[in-house]
């Protein structure tokens, strides 16, 4: 992409980021080293069984009917579809077999 392909906005976000030089060419920019996260203290199994469990008592939880009602919802999803997926692949088999019969 060259750029003459870019909108004024685009040149200008380009042009912050150092990606373009002041007459609108691009810059390469070479990467320099990854800057690591501050040396934090490693945390031990116990720590982070412990958080996880506040974390997931936080967490809203559905009641067993939402469950139950979403589960039927989510598996007649799935016979509808699976029955057009079936459907759809025996006419498409018949008209193959139709096509290409002997």
């Amino acid at each position: 992409m060259s750029s003459q392909d870019l909108n004024r906005e685009q040149k200008r976000a380009l042009k912050r980021m150092g990606a373009l030089n002041e007459q609108g060419a691009p810059v390469r920019n070479a990467r320099g080293p990854q800057q690591k996260a501050p040396n934090e203290p490693k945390v031990g199994p116990v720590t982070y069984i412990r958080e996880v469990r506040e974390e997931m008592r936080k967490v809203a939880w559905p009641t067993w009917p939402e469950v139950r009602r979403y589960s039927l919802v989510v598996l007649g999803t799935v016979v509808v579809f699976t029955a057009i997926v079936g459907g759809l692949d025996s006419v498409f088999g018949f008209f193959a077999n139709w096509l290409y019969k002997d």
